[in-house]
């Protein structure tokens, strides 16, 4: 059984070419900005085109179940980032699970534009889950090879990163929602596949400067045992398959589904890395600290996913989009939150820079991220249950640069921890079990728009919001047991 020490020589530790960081960097930047536009693109008028009548070119499913398909959806995108890191920890190493992973994605975005109906929509959103699931957890991973654990230059490496998961989210909703509105939902989804298509194309460039680090493989599957591995795969496609014919997965359970999946497998997953034999005392004590912060994570996700669900309805039915007389696509709501990830990103990633050691620590930086994604909630109350157009546009601003402030706080933090907490042997996998509270999150805010469409706004926000607020309270006094548990690692 291998065992991968630090990045090997060949890593640029100290390459500062790409705005302070590794050279290498850039590739994956490229590659997850192209895929953030097409996904975020592809997402903005998702729901949209789900409960939008035949006539404005949907296909008029009812609201509640349109969102718990978005919700489902998105959780099973990160739910297959367990399959992804599997792959990738067992068989052929996290850089090349990217590489093809990006290939299904395009195809997934093809068929959305090319089958029409329910086909298409099932098809596409098949395929799309299961290459961002693979995409996501390895580059993540493979951003964590260009660096040392102890590198002060991890966290803002991180914060650049997400800068190009923002670009390609900005940009994504204004195109594909101006196709959309003009054009037709089709020709949104096929600008989508465009974009991945360019994204693909130039990581092909870039992958040769990428360390080799990237491709091996920490814990390669025994030869002997593919067939058995591959005969279960094969019998859950079948029985998937099976139980969609016969009606026990249907659209109106499918995001109930997904939570008791993702719940059953988050709980899985930190049982099979704790009991693992071949982690160390403090590789377990890091994995235990890691338990408040998933936590922590999946209440703030439930929260901040739902701009894809409930603020999407929200917009629709009660947002001024009115600009000097025209009206503004739903969907560009949904750039307005990247657009204040790409001017603080660097803020961010420069104060953690200039701080150092003396940055908050992780579960501080957890616990603000929580609670004011509580705070965001409750600025809807002033607003909630009016009318058409009863709601400033200024004001959804002002709301979703909280939602912004609370992300920097949390999810490129939530990243960067999963590779610094991870044992040797799982270093993929733990950040999967990241992305597994962000799939419990985003399918939990699905199930939320049930309660939404029958609960007073007011209600409605102020319960939720008060909930968070109260978790980020909870966490930033649990902080110091969680610090010592997590061994050295801030």
């Amino acid at each position: 059984m291998t065992r991968i020490a630090e990045p090997d020589s060949g890593t640029p530790q100290d390459d500062h070419k790409f705005f302070g960081q590794p050279r290498a960097l850039a590739s994956i930047f490229g590659v997850e900005m192209w895929e953030r536009f097409s996904f975020y693109g592809m997402q903005g008028i998702l729901l949209l085109y789900l409960y939008y009548s035949a006539a404005e070119g949907g296909l008029g499913i009812d609201k509640v179940t349109a969102a718990g398909v978005v919700g489902a959806y998105g959780g099973a995108v990160y739910l297959s980032t367990i399959l992804g890191a599997w792959i990738a920890d067992r068989l052929v190493g996290s850089e090349r699970v990217l590489y093809v992973s990006a290939f299904v994605i395009m195809f997934g975005h093809i068929a959305l534009a090319l089958i029409p109906g329910v086909a298409g929509v099932a098809t596409g959103l098949i395929l799309i889950a299961f290459g961002s699931g693979g995409l996501k957890a390895n580059a993540t991973s493979v951003v964590g090879t260009l660096y040392k654990k102890d590198d002060s230059r991890r966290d803002a490496g991180f914060s650049i990163f997400y800068l190009g998961i923002n670009l390609g989210a900005f940009f994504g909703p204004i195109l594909t929602g101006l196709l959309q509105t003009t054009l037709g939902f089709h020709y949104g989804f096929g600008l989508a596949a465009v974009g991945m298509a360019i994204g693909l194309t130039q990581y092909s460039f870039g992958r040769k400067r990428l360390p080799a680090s990237s491709r091996e493989v920490p814990d390669p599957l025994p030869r002997n045992k593919f067939l058995t591995y591959a005969l279960i795969g094969a019998a859950a496609i079948v029985l998937i398959v099976v139980l969609v014919i016969t009606g026990v997965i249907t659209a109106e359970n499918l995001v109930t589904i997904v939570i008791g999946v993702t719940i059953v497998a988050s709980v899985a997953y930190f049982i099979v890395i704790l009991s693992n034999k071949h982690i160390t005392t403090i590789e377990r004590k890091r994995v235990y600290a890691f338990i408040p912060l998933f936590i922590a994570s999946v209440a703030f996700w439930s929260l901040y996913q739902q701009q894809f669900t409930v603020v999407t309805i929200y917009s629709d039915l009660r947002l001024d989009r009115n600009l000097f007389g025209w009206e503004m696509p739903v969907s560009w709501v949904q750039s307005i939150n990247p657009i204040f990830i790409i001017v603080l990103s660097g803020v961010f990633a420069a104060l953690w820079t200039k701080w150092g050691d003396r940055q908050p620590s992780t579960p501080v930086k957890f616990a603000f991220g929580t609670a004011i994604m509580g705070v965001a909630f409750l600025l809807f109350l002033p607003f909630a249950g009016g009318g058409a157009n009863s709601t400033p546009l200024l004001a959804m601003i002002g709301i979703l640069l909280v939602f912004t402030i609370a992300e920097l706080l949390l999810s490129p933090v939530g990243l960067s921890v999963s590779t610094k907490l991870a044992p040797e042997l799982f270093k993929t996998q733990m950040v999967a079990l990241f992305f597994l509270s962000v799939a419990l999150g985003t399918a939990i805010s699905g199930r939320l728009a049930e309660w939404y469409d029958s609960a007073p706004e007011q209600l409605y926000f102020g319960v939720l919001g008060g909930i968070a607020i109260v978790l980020g309270i909870i966490l930033a006094i649990f902080t110091r047991p969680i610090l010592r548990l997590m061994s050295g690692v801030r």
